[in-house]
């Protein structure tokens, strides 16, 4: 009885014993911010293209850069935030990617455009861990919905920042990207409030959650790790072929403009922040696995038409590619917390890390075949990437604390 009772607060601390949506609604919009500006990389990319005279390749490197520095810093940031908390690192991750925005709206050539994105993904290394972290503390216990909120406001970001391209950075050009810097500054006002909030939990819960240990013996641990690893791999190769270079192909293999591959852009990455609203309450309901399980293996038939559909079918299959595969990175992310907690700020850092990890390296892999095969094999052969959504039937059941 007095051991169940003490348990009590590891699992719902008394400093947060309901659902903070207006924190969660703050970071979210934070959250929105931060990727939007970073999604405005991936917008430019046929502007930069065409400034510098950039091969496929050199276009894939600049992803890989921004994802990699994003994907080292992260567990590193996350596993010290653990152990020493920094509500304010939140607002100084914003500041790192408003001076890369800046940045690249006046690069001059290609290495500053290679900075430029580096600053981008410090600030993302920063902003991610600790806003996971935030957003798992505000949840009044219902992690995957909180998880779903803070991503959708993510994936939001990135589907306006085709969109925000397509109205002012094709008519006006690469400086344009400064105006957005205003943005930025918002973000950093919004997040010294959510700081504060942050600040004021840690210290009234300081001392009272203890980690309580899932049952799962070691080796099953590891061996679920390696499976999550496998299927970040295949979801963030795979929508590297669609976020990188999906304006190309449409380009390329059915004639459309630069604008209107940019709002078709948009249309797929607004149907990935939908379905990212429902991955998250959904695992809450029916559990993680089976989420996951659906969300990656459920993709590969349409996956796998795509590269043989004409103009109007693209566009249907990206948008239900779109909504189903983005609602796995929640449920993925809370099962990794569960398997192993006590380590929030690592697992997050870690898995964030992971996934823009993969989806640079994807970039980078994906530009250099399609420079030698072209970049309609690029599609045919990532159509059979969500395949190996087959291997979650081997995660365990992380029982309920």
């Amino acid at each position: 009885m007095n051991s169940t009772l003490a348990a009590r607060p590891a699992q719902r601390p008394a400093a947060t014993p309901r659902t903070a949506f207006g924190v969660l609604g703050a970071i979210s919009t934070a959250h929105m911010v931060n990727d939007m500006m970073q999604s405005l990389i991936l917008a430019l990319y046929p502007i930069l293209q065409g400034n510098f005279q950039l091969s496929f390749s050199q276009i894939g490197f600049i992803t890989l850069v921004y994802q990699v520095t994003a994907s080292l810093l992260q567990p590193l940031v996350g596993l010290y935030t653990d152990k020493r908390s920094t509500p304010y690192s939140l607002p100084l991750g914003m500041c790192f990617t408003l001076g890369g925005l800046l940045l690249l709206a006046f690069a001059p050539n290609y290495s500053t455009v290679l900075v430029a994105a580096a600053l981008v993904g410090t600030g993302s290394s920063i902003f991610h861990p600790e806003s996971s972290r935030v957003a798992r503390m505000a949840s009044g216990g219902k992690h995957g919905m909180a998880q779903s909120l803070f991503q959708v406001g993510g994936n939001t970001g990135t589907a306006l920042g085709p969109l925000l391209a397509a109205a002012v950075i094709v008519p006006f050009g690469q400086k344009s990207i400064a105006w957005f810097g205003l943005a930025a500054l918002g973000g950093i006002a919004l997040l010294t409030w959510v700081s504060r909030w942050y600040a004021v939990q840690h210290h009234a819960a300081k001392g009272m959650r203890t980690p309580v240990a899932n049952g799962l013996p070691r080796s099953q641990v590891l061996g679920a790790i390696a499976v999550l690893l496998v299927l970040i791999f295949s979801k963030y190769f795979y929508i590297a072929s669609l976020s990188s270079y999906y304006t190309f192909y449409l380009m390329e293999h059915f004639g459309v403009g630069v604008q209107n591959a940019q709002l078709l852009l948009f249309v797929f990455l607004l149907a990935s922040a939908v379905g990212t609203v429902v991955g998250g309450p959904i695992g809450d309901r029916i559990g993680r696995k089976p989420v996951i399980w659906a969300s990656i293996l459920g993709v590969a038939p349409f996956a796998l038409v795509l590269p043989h559909a004409n103009l109007a079918w693209t566009v249907v299959l990206t948008i239900i590619i779109g909504l189903v595969l983005s609602s796995a990175f929640s449920a993925i992310l809370v099962y990794a917390q569960e398997l192993i907690p006590g380590k929030i700020g690592m697992v997050s850092g870690l898995f964030f890390g992971l996934a823009f990890g993969m989806g640079g390296l994807g970039a980078a892999v994906l530009g250099m075949i399609a420079d030698r095969s072209g970049i309609e094999y690029v599609y045919a052969m990532a159509a059979y990437l969500p395949l190996l959504g087959m291997v979650a039937i081997l995660l365990p059941k992380v029982p309920k604390r």
